[in-house]
């Protein structure tokens, strides 16, 4: 009868496993459906307008934090075979290509791309139009770089999504990468009205987020927020070394190489 047991167990454990499995999937194909749909509408976010817009005093400190995150990456200076994950309608790619002489950008957003591709051209930019989660590198590149991703990867695909980035890299190579500020960072430090964080209200850590566009469609996808200790530690267990910090309120920036003794992919 113990054995009995212990194979029911077993079957009931694999098959929760398989459905979360497939929860996840759903998730991350919801996920891939809601950044599609939202490309025309991505640089609004960005530029604070039209329901972004929360007049000139918001405008002006959103303003400043923008810069700070620029200077973080100009500060990087990612130089030579440039590979941009997650590159969406190209706002980073336009100042990554102020470094590099190639960019290789990719995103599952054709849409995006496109947009990324009227802003940037195609001379030194190539665009892959790919599922993150799945795509391989096929050469090694001097730096990645990827802007607002990590925190739309869930904890399950961490730790491979950053073996994926270690195969990409070429020896010495480096990583820069910025997200939005934990919510907590943002409204403590943040304008009376912190807008456009998205989550500022859900407790950090929460992996599931309700988004709606504005013909009012809804999805529901991925946000893990990170502070700067808890990335650099969680990093440090995955072999990288890895600095990071905060702007002021908005965002959190960062750069990693694999540390020393870390184990090769």
């Amino acid at each position: 009868m113990r054995r009995l047991a212990g194979a029911d167990s077993l079957r009931s454990d694999t098959a929760e496993s398989v459905r979360h499995d497939a929860g996840l999937e759903r998730r991350l194909a919801e996920q891939i459906a809601y950044y599609r749909a939202r490309a025309p509408e991505y640089d609004d976010w960005w530029e604070r307008r039209y329901e972004y817009d929360f007049g000139p005093d918001f405008a002006e400190e959103w303003a400043v934090e923008v810069a700070a995150v620029g200077d973080a990456l100009d500060r990087f200076g990612p130089t030579g075979d440039v590979l941009e994950l997650a590159a969406g309608t190209g706002i980073f790619t336009a100042q990554i290509l102020r470094h590099a002489d190639r960019v290789t950008a990719v995103d599952a957003s054709s849409e995006a791309l496109a947009i990324n591709a009227a802003r940037n051209g195609t001379d030194r930019v190539e665009h892959v139009v790919a599922d993150l989660f799945d795509w391989e590198p096929r050469r090694r590149f001097d730096h990645v770089c990827f802007s607002f991703w990590i925190s739309h990867v869930p904890a399950a695909r961490w730790a491979g999504f950053w073996t994926t980035v270690a195969r990409a890299l070429a020896p010495g190579g480096r990583v820069w990468f910025c997200d939005n500020a934990r919510a907590d960072h943002a409204a403590a430090h943040g304008p009376a009205r912190v807008a456009g964080a998205g989550d500022a209200r859900r407790p950090d850590g929460v992996e599931d987020s309700a988004r709606q566009l504005r013909d009012g469609r809804q999805f529901t996808i991925v946000k893990r927020y990170w502070s700067p200790p808890e990335l650099e530690a969680d990093l440090g267990a995955l072999g990288w070394s890895a600095r990071c910090a905060n702007t002021t309120w908005a965002f959190i920036h960062g750069h990693a190489e694999r540390a020393p003794a870390g184990p090769v992919p």
